[in-house]
């Protein structure tokens, strides 16, 4: 259980970083873009591969979102995301 609470305070901990670098100007538009298809995807009540397409309905939420969130991190300076990961990880841990 203590595993669970931990990967869901990381989850919030990563979409609250994942937002503010969305905000920040000194984001690339590609790297917007991507982040913000991750995120849309995620919420999305609509999937590509329906869910109910054994295996590969599950699946494709675990390939999309991280590979899109990966493509997005590699375009934005690493700067912009340590200093918001900072940020925000400071503010949760007050």
């Amino acid at each position: 259980m203590a595993l669970l609470r931990g990967l869901i305070k990381t989850f919030k901990r990563e979409l609250a970083v994942y937002r503010a670098v969305l905000k920040d100007p000194r984001t690339p538009l590609f790297g917007k873009v991507f982040l913000g298809a991750a995120i849309a995807y995620l919420v999305m009540p609509i999937d590509l591969i329906p869910d109910w397409i054994p295996i590969l309905g599950q699946l494709d939420d675990l390939i999309i979102v991280p590979g899109l969130v990966l493509l997005a991190l590699w375009l934005i300076p690493k700067d912009v995301v340590a200093e918001h990961r900072k940020r925000i990880n400071s503010i949760h841990q007050a």
